[in-house]
């Protein structure tokens, strides 16, 4: 219970371990045991309004002795957006419920991009993206209604009701949490995202069962429980 704690209060792997009373070597394995099933717990249906925009993390060997490039400085930030081979673009997709999904891509072309976008919207969806080409040319290919914001132009609501402003609030808090790890390993950052779309799904209501629960594969079921 106490590493479900540390989870909810967003501790890094030291003070984890300080809290609970065990080294970081265990406090690392106890955090990524915890995280496994919630990294593949994301909406798989979104419906109504639905909002998408891509974010970037940059792209980490962390903890690896072996790298295939030169070494970058602690935490030092990537100030070219792109998806260069310094950075990973990661899809978020959510619903005027809060329901979220996020994917991390290769790429942000059609042939990426579509796969998961056709397998969780809805067929009567209402798709909110900014200009990119690519989201019209998916959206077109879904037979959905699309409402690009033209950013750039310094238009961010249509009809008063669609924009992307939802899915950018996520994206910040999202941005703004993960700076306290100094840096993410690319192969653990879909547990980190699951991490955090569990803290959101959750919010005030959180509790330290309820992170064991979703440790354990079970927090579906905990939460019909909670509702009887």
């Amino acid at each position: 219970m106490n590493y479900s704690a540390a989870l909810i209060e967003g501790l890094t792997v030291r003070a984890s371990g300080r809290q609970c009373g065990i080294d970081k070597n265990t406090s690392f394995r106890w955090r990524h045991r915890f995280l496994t099933l919630p990294a593949a717990t994301k909406a798989n249906h979104l419906q109504g309004i639905i909002e998408a925009d891509e974010t970037f993390f940059p792209s980490s060997c962390k903890g690896q002795r072996h790298l295939n490039r030169p070494p970058r400085k602690r935490g030092k930030q990537i100030h070219v957006r792109g998806t260069g081979k310094d950075q990973v673009p990661v899809l978020v997709v959510r619903d005027r419920s809060g329901a979220t999904a996020d994917f991390m891509l290769n790429a942000l072309d059609k042939k990426t991009i579509e796969p998961p976008l056709r397998a969780i919207l809805a067929k009567d969806a209402i798709f909110c993206s900014d200009g990119a080409a690519v989201y019209r040319s998916v959206a077109h290919s879904l037979g959905i209604t699309h409402h690009p914001v033209n950013l750039s132009a310094g238009i961010r609501v249509i009809a008063g009701v669609y924009h992307i402003q939802n899915v950018n609030a996520y994206d910040s808090r999202l941005k703004q949490w993960m700076k306290r790890f100094h840096g993410v390993a690319t192969k653990y950052l879909e547990r980190y995202l699951g991490w955090r779309r569990w803290l959101e799904r959750w919010g005030g209501h959180n509790s330290p069962i309820i992170g064991l629960q979703a440790a354990l594969g079970r927090e579906n079921q905990f939460q019909l429980l909670m509702q009887t």
